[in-house]
Order: structure tokens, then sequence, then C-alpha cells
């Protein structure tokens, strides 16, 4: 990826020097005035394509750190999913015991009363 400073250009004539720019006159030279105009409006063009330029380098540099921003927090996050994986499943696994420790307290007593009935009377549940 090409970055910001990576993308410079030469540029030969700056606002200033079309601005100081003389031109010799001859007798069938061009209007002088009309000249100034041109190159006045020239210098108006130039000087906004030059601020369109620094601040689309400035938001160039604003995205690309972003998007370095935006890249550690993805690696932080797939760090912090891979390891939180076991201790789900570790987790899972506690909470299953911990649910047939309590439905053995609970329903224990309850289970042995029907055992010792259905025996008492003769029939095999299963």
């Amino acid at each position: 990826m090409e970055t910001h400073e990576d993308s410079t250009f030469n540029i030969q004539l700056g606002p200033k020097t079309i601005l100081d720019k003389k031109f010799k006159t001859k007798v069938r030279g061009y209007d002088q005035d009309e000249v100034d105009t041109f190159l006045d409006s020239i210098i108006q063009d130039y000087e906004a394509y030059a601020a369109e330029v620094d601040r689309l380098n400035e938001e160039n540099a604003r995205l690309f750190s972003r998007v370095d921003e935006l890249t550690k927090q993805l690696s932080v996050s797939k760090n912090v999913t891979q390891t939180a994986q076991p201790t789900a499943a570790a987790t899972n696994y506690d909470i299953l015991k911990r649910l047939s420790n309590l439905e053995r307290h609970v329903f224990g007593s309850k289970l042995a009363d029907h055992d010792d009935q259905s025996s008492s009377n003769g029939f095999d549940q299963y």
C-alpha cells in the first residue's frame, strides 16, 4: 500500500512565481492588463488546488491512522476470542457439573423413594 509521503510530485511553478513573472513587451504584444487578470485567476485556482491537496493529505494521514488503530483492535479482539473459547468450554462443563450435583441433592431423595416403591411392588421399571 502506498503511503501519503510516497505520492509527492514535482511542481515547477508556485503561486508566487506566477505572480512575480514579468513578460517583455513588444509593439504587437498582448494586453498587459488582460494577461495580469488571467494570471490572477490562475493563481487563485492554483492556491485552491494546493489547499485541497493539503486537506486531502491531512485526511489521508488521519485515515491511515484510523486503519492502524482498527487493525490493532481487530488483532486484540482475535486474541481475546481465541483465549476465551477454552475458558467458555470449561465454564460450560463447570455449570453442567454443578447442575448435576444440584439435581442429585434436590431430587436424590425422591428418586431413592421412587426406586424403593417400584422394587416393593415387584415391577422393574426398565
